[in-house]
């Protein structure tokens, strides 16, 4: 029987909130006045002019874009080269290559959780069971993950170990050491789903987790740091697996778009990106610190929060026995949206949770937003 896939309530909700009065901490957006529109357009322009742009391509990815992406992920400490990747139409279709390569029907998926709510769809669809492993405030649990394993033989971990959707949390260096080590026991994929790793506004960066084993999967995007309408992602597998992926690939689409993948090449080539995500850290940063001050007038007591280092992404719990998705019919109302927590749970939901992203509206949006939120929260959360 083909497994039912219920619609991603974020994508809903995209839908429920495309109104100007809307002010939206839905979707994890990036913010649509920062996209460098004419570095891509300079881009697109010399990159149709390389022979053979328009023509089919090879499944593995543009040559030189590849190279140009094994260089930055070197940098960002993943020894990396061109033949160790495959571009892909968007980190997410990488996540199905995986999910299609390695899983099937009765298949074992550990998450960490609350996780990526559209990684449970790919999982599900997959016919896979998925099993989540207890965390705290930074992330997974070692010893949690290995009773896990020893109880369920999951086939793949997946995690988004830097500032994680939903909750922005961080896997220390030193986790991600004893997960790349369990992995390697036994013989369990990690899947390092990384889309939000450069968008850090303080501390000091984490090692990726790649870099700490040899049965590691990672996922990288330019959705985030680009712009999300390219669908331009990638993966790194080792090399016993990428050949398998390829050929999943060559069945899912033959090839990413030639025209977009040279674009790429183009403006990597030729635009300083680091200046660009300095940019981006800078006002997201902002962002960040906007919606964290309105916080405690805009909640009833007892509600937490994390407080993410990098990222999108703010995770709370109001207190008591609150249903955030009924919350949210009130919030539509009083015209500020936001994603209701439970669907990011793979078993027992969090009803009392929700997440709020900061980074599509500026900061004095921000702070009409969370003026709203506090009138919502204020008539349908009990005893406030």
């Amino acid at each position: 029987m083909r497994p039912t896939i219920e619609s991603s309530p974020v994508r809903d909700l995209l839908a429920l909130t495309d109104h100007p009065d809307m002010i939206s901490f839905a979707g994890g957006l990036p913010a649509p006045e920062l996209f460098d529109v004419e570095g891509w357009r300079a881009a697109f322009d010399r990159a149709l002019s390389r022979p053979g742009v328009l023509q089919y391509a090879p499944t593995e990815g543009d040559p030189a874009l590849r190279a140009l992406i094994a260089d930055r992920e070197t940098r960002r400490g993943l020894p990396t080269r061109a033949d160790d990747l495959l571009i892909t139409t968007g980190s997410q279709q990488a996540l199905t290559l995986v999910a299609t390569t390695l899983l099937g029907p009765g298949a074992v998926v550990a998450v960490e959780e609350p996780t990526y709510l559209a990684a449970l769809q790919c999982f599900r669809m997959s016919g896979a069971r998925v099993v989540p492993v207890p965390g705290d405030d930074q992330g997974i649990l070692p010893e949690a993950l290995e009773d896990v394993i020893d109880r369920h033989q999951p086939t793949l971990l997946y995690l988004v170990p830097t500032f994680a959707n939903p909750t922005g949390r961080t896997l220390p260096a030193t986790r991600r050491r004893a997960l790349a080590r369990l992995a390697e026991t036994h013989s369990l994929w990690l899947v390092e789903d990384d889309p939000y790793g450069e968008l850090r506004y303080r501390g000091t960066p984490v090692p990726p987790l790649a870099a700490s084993g040899d049965r590691v999967i990672s996922l990288g995007s330019l959705s985030k740091i680009c712009a999300p309408g390219l669908r331009l992602g990638w993966l790194r597998a080792p090399a016993t697996l990428l050949p398998s992926l390829a050929v999943t690939k060559q069945a899912a689409d033959l090839h990413t778009s030639t025209v977009d993948q040279a674009a790429a090449a183009t403006y990597l080539a030729t635009t300083d990106l680091d200046a660009h995500i300095a940019r981006l850290r800078t006002e997201y940063r902002t962002r960040r610190d906007a919606m964290i001050a309105a916080l405690p007038a805009a909640t009833p007591a007892g509600t937490t929060w994390m407080d993410p280092d990098g990222g999108m992404f703010i995770w709370l719990r109001l207190p008591g026995e609150t249903d955030t998705s009924a919350t949210l019919r009130t919030a539509l109302r009083e015209q500020v949206a936001f994603v209701p927590g439970a669907p990011f749970y793979a078993t027992t939901p969090d009803p009392s949770t929700l997440r709020l992203s900061f980074t599509t509206n500026p900061p004095a949006r921000i702070t009409t937003g969370m003026h709203r939120l506090a009138a919502a929260l204020s008539s349908s959360v009990p005893n406030q």
